[in-house]
């Protein structure tokens, strides 16, 4: 990318910030896939159950929700470069731990790592981009690292394969160290750390209680799949988890600065906007988890064969995004994501009819209209979430948003995973069934979120 009317040196030291942005993005969204297709070789080293190995999933995910709120005050406080110089280096220490390990739980607790630093990789990233960049070269510079944010999840699951099938699974982890450590030593050296005190204090007791709420809420989920919890242990976290929420609540209303202030909800379109990326994005983020998991598990493909199958997905949601604008301008909010939810739902169902002797090819297309139809759901959510909000309220309404999006992929990843052991749990024999239960029920839940867009306004039909 090149940048005029800037001195040549500056001009320099600004095409390598946003490569060095745009290769942290990368790293973040590669890795929110190409763990996919690796889960079974992973189960096997560590002598675990293939079928419970969805809190190496979700655990990044939710490690990210956990940190995302609280980037733009940890990047005011102590300077960008110095925390994104630390995002790379919990990022990479985590890649390296998970590689190490040896256990589910080591693997576990390096990927919550690995997530606190992928948390910070892109908004911190964003914020220098803006903060460096003249207003009127935003947009292109944003445009520029927005391209490897979609290249990571179209590769992943199936570099994910090609890596378990020719080397191991710890290489899925090896290969963030050497472009970690070129991104660390050029962030030291052309990044600028300013250094901005931020205007009020941070909520700390309002991030804390949305913290535990959705630790607790996605671990009562999880917990008994893949962690075996106790069923007292289950009913205990999610009770914590509804009293810390209650407790936020609360707080939002009688704080004068909480995190996010009550009265971003009374904009109706935010809170459609937001249940429904929570609710529709649980079967989502399910599909690209099962999928590679049942194709190995159940129908005998190999780690690359599953990955290579993912692809469609991804290119038909690369494909979609151009047309977004002009669907979405023709028809309204509304209509889309009335019709558009019951197509998503729908492609889904078609893998409860998935047999090794299902031609591959209806797999293919299922998937690829799963991933168009899937990129336009999203674009439509979160351009609906944000649209209506005050000047003042983007930074915070972007921020939860963010949250939200992280959440239901946590969540909907640890959903899909304790109904696929319940099922297995009823008919140990027939894995396959379990799998096709599962879709049903995920694609019942996608369906079911069409209630929550019922909810817009007419003004949004058109």
């Amino acid at each position: 990318m090149n940048i005029k009317d800037t001195d040549p040196k500056e001009q320099r030291r600004l095409n390598i910030l946003l490569w060095l942005v745009a290769c942290g993005f990368f790293m973040q969204t590669l890795d929110g896939t190409i763990v996919n297709t690796a889960l079974p070789s992973m189960a096997l080293s560590l002598h675990e159950s293939p079928l419970k190995m969805q809190s190496v999933v979700v655990i990044y995910s939710m490690a990210m929700a956990m940190l995302i709120p609280a980037s733009g005050w940890i990047s005011d406080r102590f300077g960008i470069r110095r925390v994104y110089l630390c995002a790379i280096f919990f990022f990479v220490a985590g890649s390296a731990l998970c590689a190490a390990s040896s256990s589910l739980t080591d693997v576990l607790l390096a990927r919550a790592l690995q997530g606190f630093g992928g948390a910070m990789l892109l908004p911190v990233g964003r914020l220098s981009i803006l903060r460096s960049f003249p207003r009127h070269q935003f947009l292109q510079a944003m445009s520029f690292i927005a391209v490897p944010g979609m290249i990571g999840p179209l590769i992943g699951p199936a570099l994910g394969g090609w890596l378990v099938e020719n080397a191991s699974w710890q290489w899925i982890f090896l290969i963030n160290l050497p472009v970690g450590t070129i991104g660390f030593i050029a962030s030291a050296v052309f990044m600028k750390d300013e250094l901005t005190p931020s205007l009020s204090n941070f909520d700390w007791l309002g991030y804390g209680l949305l913290a535990v709420t959705m630790d607790a809420l996605c671990l009562a989920i999880d917990g008994s799949s893949s962690l075996g919890l106790e069923p007292t242990s289950i009913w205990g976290l999610s009770l914590l988890g509804f009293l810390s929420l209650s407790a936020y609540v609360y707080h939002a209303f009688k704080n004068a600065s909480p995190l996010f202030s009550a009265t971003l909800f009374k904009t109706s379109s935010l809170s459609v906007g937001l249940l429904g990326n929570l609710f529709s994005r649980l079967g989502g983020a399910s599909l690209p988890f099962l999928v590679p998991l049942m194709l190995q598990i159940s129908m005998d493909f190999s780690p690359l064969e599953a990955g290579l199958m993912m692809l469609p997905a991804a290119l038909t949601g690369m494909l979609m995004k151009p047309l977004t604008t002009s669907i979405i301008s023709r028809l309204g909010y509304k209509k889309v994501l009335l019709i558009n939810t019951i197509l998503v739902s729908l492609s889904m169902f078609v893998f409860i009819w998935a047999t090794p002797f299902l031609p591959t090819w209806i797999i293919v297309l299922a998937l690829a209209a799963f991933g168009g139809l899937n990129s336009l759901q999203f674009t439509a959510m979160n351009t609906l979430t944000l649209i209506d909000l005050k000047n003042d309220q983007a930074s915070s309404g972007n921020a939860l948003l963010a949250m939200v999006q992280m959440l239901a992929m946590g969540l909907g990843v640890a959903v899909a995973g304790k109904l696929l052991n319940t099922f297995v749990h009823f008919s140990p024999a027939d894995t396959l069934l379990a799998f096709h239960w599962t879709f049903a029920v995920m694609g019942v839940i996608t369906l079911a979120s069409t209630l929550i867009y019922t909810q817009l306004k007419r003004n949004h039909d058109t």
